[in-house]
């Protein structure tokens, strides 16, 4: 009989492989286990394992807002002692956990210098704050005068933070937005002092880590593209939504927003019995009142108390996805809550006059304790200034729900509100016994509202009975949980519903027109959001254009039938002057440009296009030596070229699609431009294909879009836009897929593919232009001044990098040009441009592009003298 297999080999050998790996882990981190072997030798020689330091010596070792000048050790020292046991043992975990893989990605060095800098300055940071705002914040400063740090939490927040700078952009971003999130949540909200002391220790390490490596710190990044701008705005409305609860949850929050719990979940439970002996004596009425309210507070209550919360976590995730309903439902929300701010505050300052102290409100819920008036007024401000925040952030969200999402919606809550009243009132009158007193139909019927409402809109109305048993008490409390949970679900379905199209049926006709006739190889560019359409009086061509400060900015030039343009051209110029506006035609054909010369206009060159004739390519002959390569290559290391819909692709591949666009815009000094330049909005588009460079392991290492270009009817060429590459995977991998598309058209009978145009650049003079211009030049001032703008956003952008990129294919040159009527609007025109390509543009952004524009123009000038003499 054979021997059975030796199974018990290769799990001896999985074993010893993973005790040989610990070793090796360690001995790459020697900082951080040389920290926890002292974290607890210290803990055993000083006996405070199981309690802590003891009281008598806790100054000397435990970080306060009073360590400095005569314990300025103990900012120090802190982070090496722990409260109590579970304290040793979770810290221990913390600096394991973290500390490890820290250390091996910055270095010990590294590690160690920034774990001691930015526990100092974490502590420091805390104590300064105390100090220097401790006359304005009232209680919060007396509480945290008797708090204390101890820990390596701090310093870890610091040097997790200092290590971010290492790491990819996408990352560094994800990373840094979570912890802060979390940490400027802790400190406003329970406001200890080692909350503060992590934010400070965090905000130092972000400083300190460029430097480590040799960098500038970069104070304040724009925000580089529309999706990020979403997700900013999602944070911080997700933290307003969470901080009151977080603040409600924690026995003794004290942070200067605090006080916002009182709008959600300040309730403390009390039993029917004892409810009726404090109603019994007539004088304790106010009492009696408090109680009532505190009755509420069972689960179904507490969730009640929270539903304002969870709306806004709801139209958070919305807001991320840049739904346009869920920005006007947090408005919604946020009205709501500045009114019931205003009551509270109100009610509070009315209720303190006799109590008021040296200038202060007493605090009844916390005896001994005051809140300076403007401590109470400027925490329940915080609605007011999200509602501000939200208004001048509008542009960020214009995705809208298809047509009837939410009348539907509106519809069905309804309904389930009316089915849920009749289910209330029916077992009410069941179950009336099990109340006290016994409501009647009419007592049911006034109270059913209040069952659906937030239990701050409905606190100081005492309820007109209240339930005995545990039946009572799930219809009494199950009606509005059921309502706003199912709520939220048909709410969040709303969001991933795809989007509905803008401008509705002037959309759905300019399409029309767009697959039937013919445009150029930028007119799918006309279908993006943001765009308004004109149509000719024949009803044949339109015009896609967007109205920015009196200039009507076309989107290239007229769709429709070729002998028409003269006409439409002219009926557009009329339309717009009736309407006061100056026309640009910005991106047309040297044919439009002709016919508005025919008028009188002038017209500048504005972009150069590249486009790919497919009917004889091969990619052979030295010229396409590099084009080779990276097809060569990429075979070699296994990664294929695949077409793909966004819409409709796997969630992995929208991830990665999304992950690698982060990254690209993520490190750039200036904001993500749109108008003629697609991002990830426009790739949302079932018409618009991706070709990705996939790995073996289904990695996306980079991304290419492809809009359609129709003639009569017919696809008949495709116009590459997102162009997009992973910083970390193979490295031709555009130059791989242009080439890959290229091929694959071909097969398909496409006759052309455009490589698009690149802005505010030009070819050599010495390449061939597929075009022979005709009418007036172009005003010699303008073109010198749109080289230096191409110049000075060169290192920004890229654009002349970009052209010269796309010249290793050897394509045709079609310049673009920019017509328009009036020489004397080019200021308004070069504004309403600015705004179109960079619509979040800050002031300090702006100010930034005018200095490079101002610096390229004296090195020309400097440049120009040195030649001369």
């Amino acid at each position: 009989m054979p021997e059975s297999p030796p199974v018990a080999k290769p799990r001896q050998f999985r074993r010893r492989r993973q005790v040989r790996w610990l070793p090796s882990v360690l001995r790459g981190a020697p900082v951080t286990v040389s920290f926890v072997a002292v974290f607890w030798i210290l803990g055993l020689l000083s006996s405070t394992i199981v309690s802590g330091p003891a009281v008598q010596w806790r100054a000397d070792v435990a970080a306060t807002a009073q360590s400095l000048p005569n314990h300025w050790w103990a900012v120090l020292a802190a982070a090496f002692w722990a409260r109590n046991l579970l304290g040793y043992v979770m810290g221990t975990a913390l600096v394991l956990l973290a500390g490890i893989p820290l250390e091996r990605q910055v270095g010990s060095k590294n590690f160690s210098v920034a774990a001691i800098l930015t526990q100092i300055a974490g502590m420091l940071a805390a104590a300064g704050f105390w100090e220097a705002t401790r006359a304005l914040t009232g209680s919060w400063a007396r509480e945290m005068s008797g708090l204390f740090f101890l820990g390596p939490s701090a310093f870890l927040c610091g040097t997790a933070m200092a290590a971010t700078a290492s790491m990819g952009a996408l990352w560094r971003r994800r990373i840094r937005l979570g912890v802060f999130g979390l940490l400027i949540l802790l400190a406003l909200y329970s406001g200890g002092f080692a909350d503060l002391g992590r934010l400070g220790a965090g905000a130092a390490g972000a400083l300190l880590g460029p430097i480590l490596l040799g960098r500038r710190p970069r104070l304040v990044r724009p925000v580089s593209s529309r999706h990020e701008g979403r997700v900013l705005v999602a944070l911080l409305v997700a933290v307003s939504a969470v901080g009151p609860v977080v603040a409600g949850l924690v026995p003794h929050a004290v942070g200067p927003l605090s006080v916002l719990r009182f709008l959600f979940t300040d309730i403390r439970p009390v039993d029917p019995q004892t409810l009726k002996g404090i109603c019994a004596v007539p004088a304790q009425h106010r009492d009696c009142e408090a109680a009532h309210l505190q009755l509420r507070a069972g689960a179904g209550a507490i969730f009640m108390a929270i539903v304002p919360s969870f709306l806004l976590l709801l139209l958070a995730e919305g807001l991320r996805r840049g739904r346009r309903f869920a920005w006007a439902g947090v408005l919604v929300v946020q009205t709501g809550l500045s009114l019931l701010a205003l009551t509270t505050l109100v009610g509070v300052l009315q209720a303190a006059g006799p109590d008021t102290v040296a200038g202060e409100l007493v605090d009844a819920s916390q005896p001994g304790h005051s809140t300076q008036p403007l401590a109470l007024v400027v925490p329940l401000l915080v609605p007011v200034m999200l509602f501000g925040v939200l208004l001048a952030c509008r542009r960020l969200f214009p995705v809208a729900a298809p047509r009837g999402t939410y009348t539907r919606l509106a519809l069905q809550v309804l309904g389930m509100a009316g089915v849920l009243s009749l289910v209330y009132i029916g077992a009410g009158l069941a179950l009336a016994p099990d109340f006290t007193p016994i409501p009647a139909a009419a007592d049911l019927l006034a109270d059913a509202p209040d069952r659906f409402l937030p239990l701050g809109f409905t606190a100081d109305v005492p309820p007109a009975f209240f339930p005995q048993t545990t039946l009572a008490v799930l219809l009494y409390e199950g009606v509005g949980i059921v309502f706003w949970a199912v709520t939220g679900v048909l709410v969040l379905k709303s969001f991933v519903r795809p989007s509905q199209p803008q401008h509705g049926d002037d959309k759905e006709r300019a399409l029309a027109i767009l697959k039937s006739e013919e445009g150029s190889s930028i007119s799918w560019m006309t279908t993006w959001a943001g765009n308004t359409y004109w149509f000719s009086a024949t009803g044949q061509s339109f015009i896609s254009y967007r109205v920015i400060a009196g200039i009507a900015l076309t989107v290239g030039g007229p769709v429709g039938p070729k002998n028409q343009t003269a006409t439409v051209v002219e009926e557009f110029f009329e339309y717009c002057r009736s309407s006061g506006w100056t026309p640009c035609f910005y991106s047309v054909s040297a044919e439009v440009r002709n016919v508005a010369s025919g008028l009188g206009w002038d017209s500048a060159q504005v972009a150069q296009e590249t486009v790919l004739p497919l009917d004889s390519l091969s990619f052979k002959g030295k010229i396409f030596q590099d084009v080779r390569t990276a097809l060569n290559n990429a075979a070699k290391a296994g990664i294929h070229a695949e077409w793909v819909r966004y819409p409709t692709a796997g969630l992995s591949i929208q991830t990665q699609i999304l992950a690698i666009s982060e990254e690209w815009v993520a490190d750039r000094t200036m904001p993500e431009m749109g108008f003629t330049l697609g991002g990830l909005d426009e790739l949302n588009d079932p018409e618009v294909r991706c070709l990705l460079a996939i790995d073996a392991h289904q990695q996306v290492h980079a991304v290419t879009s492809w809009l359609p270009v129709y003639r009569n009817g017919r696809i008949e060429g495709w116009t590459l836009d997102f162009m997009r590459r992973r910083r970390t995977g193979f490295r031709p991998a555009v130059e791989f897929l242009i080439a890959s598309a290229a091929l694959s058209l071909k097969s398909e009978g496409c006759d052309f593919i455009s490589l698009s145009g690149a802005p505010l650049a030009r070819a050599s003079p010495d390449l061939h232009l597929d075009v022979t211009p005709t009418g007036p030049p172009a005003t010699a001032g303008l073109d010198r001044l749109l080289d230096r703008l191409g110049s000075a956003l060169e290192p920004v952008y890229g654009f002349r990098s970009l052209l010269a990129f796309k010249g290793k294919f050897h394509p045709s040159y079609v310049p673009l040009f920019m017509a328009y009527p009036d020489s004397a609007a080019l200021p308004g025109i070069g504004n309403a441009l600015t705004r179109a390509y960079l619509p979040d543009l800050s002031l300090g952004e702006g100010f930034r592009l005018v200095r490079n524009i101002l610096s390229e123009h004296v090195g020309a000038a400097g440049r120009s003298g040195r030649q001369a003499e």
